[in-house]
């Protein structure tokens, strides 16, 4: 009787952990992922390899702090609510922490009670770029800056008006710079 419980126990307490790894993926109950067979993505462009930022592993590990590095070179996640940017609320752009390129304007920034920022739509069609993934057990769609290819998030269709899209990012994946 003991063992079924303690298995009963440890089958609760695994369950538990795979739904907090999944907090970035869902809003809510409702929350819907993008569907991966119609690519329902936004319009991007793609940025001339002379633009491209290209570092050695070595050169990153100098130039981020190592939760930087964790999140950008090796698709990180910061805890939920931690982040510097989840309850910003300051007029102006948000960077790229790794490269300085231009990804989100303060202006499509919503609160989606997610715990990381959320935005609605990139700065501009070449800001970032997406890829597959399919870590943790779960098909979502990663968001990369498309200047360095760091790991920013990840983008899901349960986003408000215009878009439908919802951006979800770690705040150590940018930098702010405020209107003046």
């Amino acid at each position: 009787m003991q063992t079924h419980f303690l298995s009963r126990f440890s089958s609760l307490c695994l369950g538990l952990l795979l739904v907090s790894f999944s907090a970035c993926a869902q809003q809510n109950s409702n929350a819907r992922m993008i569907d991966q067979s119609s690519k329902n993505l936004p319009r991007t462009e793609a940025i001339p390899e002379s633009e491209k930022v290209v570092k050695t592993d070595q050169e990153w590990k100098q130039v981020l702090d190592p939760q930087a590095y964790q999140v950008l070179r090796q698709k990180g996640t910061e805890r939920a609510y931690t982040g510097a940017f989840w309850n910003h609320k300051a007029k102006g752009l948000y960077l790229c922490a790794g490269c300085d390129n231009e990804l989100f304007h303060s202006d499509t920034k919503y609160d989606s009670h997610c715990g990381w920022p959320s935005f609605f739509e990139a700065f501009r069609p070449g800001a970032i770029r997406f890829e597959d993934d399919r870590s943790h057990g779960m098909v979502r769609t990663e968001v990369l800056c498309a200047k360095c290819d760091g790991h920013l998030g990840h983008i899901f269709d349960d986003g408000p008006p215009p878009t439908g899209k919802r951006y979800c990012i770690n705040s150590v994946a940018m930098k702010f710079v405020e209107n003046k």
